[in-house]
C-alpha cells in the first residue's frame, strides 16, 4: 500500500494538484455565495456544467483539433472567456429567478436551499432532454457525451525525477492559481470587493452605509459563476468530455473543498481544493481508483466532525490585504 504510494508519488501529486485546482475554482462560487447570503448554492454545479457546454460549443464552432504549444494557451483563454460569460450570466439569471424573490419576501434559508436543489434538477433535465438533443443532434434517451474527438495535443513539458509533466496538467494548475490570486486581490482591494466583504459582515449596517445589497449579490453570483466557467474550460481542456450530469460529483467535491478550507474563505477554497485533490489521488494509489470518491466524502465527514470551521476557519469578511 505505502510502497505503491512511494512509487507513484510524483504522478499522484501532479494529478492531485491539477484536479484540486479545478475543485478550488469551483469551490469559490460556494464560498462567495455562502459568505454573503449564508446559502449553499447547490445549483452551482449546473452553472459549471453550462460552462463546459459553452466551451464545447466554441471547440465545435472553430473546429479546434490537435492544438498544442503556445497555441493551446490561446485556445484555453478563448474557452475560459466563453465559459465565464455563459456561467456568469447563468448564475445571475439563477439568482434573479430563484433566489431574489425569496429574499424579498423574507423567506427562510431552508426555502432558498430547497429552491437551489430544485434549480439544480431543473437545469440537469433541461440540458438532458431539450438542449443537448437540440444543439448536438443527440437522441433524447442517450444524453451522451457530444465531444467525440480530441482537440488537445498533449506534450511533455518537464520532468520531475522519472515522471514527466504534461502541458494540459500544467496549464490547469497555473491557470487556476492565476484566477484565484486575481479574485483574492479583487475582493481585498477594489470598492466592489469591499462592498462584498461589508455585506458578508453585516448586511443591515451595509445598507445604512449606502451599499446596494442587490448589486452586491448580483456581483457575487456573477463572479462565482465566472470562476466556475473558467474551471469548466480547464476541465474541458484536461478531460475533453462533458454531459448533463458532469457537475454533480464535481460540485459535491468542490463543496467538500470549500468546507475543508473554511466555508466563506476565498483562500480556504484554494487550500481545500488542493488538499482534497491530493488526498483523492493518494487514496486512489493506495486503495484503488474505485475508492476515489469514498476517500473524498470521508474527508468531508471527518472535517465536519472534528473541525467544522475548516483548515483556515476565517470568513469572507475577515479577508484583508
Amino acid at each position: 500500500m505505502f510502497n505503491d504510494l512511494m512509487n507513484q508519488f510524483w504522478p499522484a501529486t501532479v494529478d492531485g494538484l491539477s484536479l484540486g485546482a479545478i475543485y478550488a475554482l469551483l469551490a469559490l462560487g460556494y464560498t462567495m455565495v455562502y459568505g454573503v447570503l449564508r446559502l449553499i448554492n447547490f445549483a452551482h454545479s449546473e452553472i459549471f456544467m453550462i460552462g463546459t457546454f459553452a466551451s464545447l460549443a466554441v471547440v465545435n464552432l472553430f473546429g479546434f483539433s490537435g492544438v498544442g504549444g503556445f497555441a493551446l494557451v490561446g485556445v484555453v483563454l478563448v474557452l475560459a472567456v466563453a465559459g465565464a460569460l455563459a456561467s456568469g450570466a447563468s448564475a445571475v439569471a439563477l439568482e434573479y429567478l430563484a433566489y431574489r424573490p425569496l429574499r424579498r419576501k423574507g423567506a427562510s434559508r431552508l426555502a432558498a436551499l430547497i429552491s437551489a436543489i430544485g434549480a439544480s434538477l431543473f437545469l440537469q433535465q433541461l440540458f438532458a432532454r431539450v438542449l443537448i438533443p437540440w444543439w448536438f443532434d443527440v437522441p433524447k434517451e442517450k444524453g451522451a457525451l457530444p465531444l467525440q474527438g480530441h482537440f488537445v495535443e498533449r506534450e511533455d513539458l518537464f520532468a520531475i525525477g522519472d515522471f514527466v509533466v504534461r502541458n494540459d496538467k500544467f496549464i490547469v494548475f497555473v491557470g487556476a492559481i492565476i484566477m484565484m490570486v486575481a479574485l483574492d486581490q479583487f475582493v481585498s482591494r477594489t470598492k466592489l470587493g469591499r462592498g462584498i466583504r461589508a455585506t458578508a459582515q453585516d448586511p443591515e449596517t451595509s445598507v445604512l452605509m449606502g451599499v446596494n445589497i442587490d448589486r452586491i449579490v448580483t456581483a457575487t453570483f456573477a463572479i462565482g459563476g465566472a470562476m466556475a466557467g473558467v474551471a469548466a474550460a480547464l476541465y474541458m481542456m484536461r478531460f475533453e468530455e462533458t454531459d448533463f450530469f458532469v457537475g454533480f460529483l464535481l460540485g459535491i467535491k468542490a463543496f467538500t473543498a470549500a468546507v475543508l478550507g473554511g466555508i466563506g474563505n476565498l483562500r480556504g477554497a484554494l487550500v481545500g481544493g488542493m488538499v482534497l485533490g491530493l488526498i483523492e489521488m493518494y487514496g486512489s494509489v493506495m486503495f484503488g481508483t474505485e475508492w476515489q470518491h469514498v476517500v473524498a466524502f470521508t474527508v468531508l465527514v471527518l472535517v465536519l466532525m472534528f473541525r467544522p470551521t475548516g483548515i483556515l476557519g476565517e470568513s469572507l469578511q475577515q479577508a484583508r490585504v
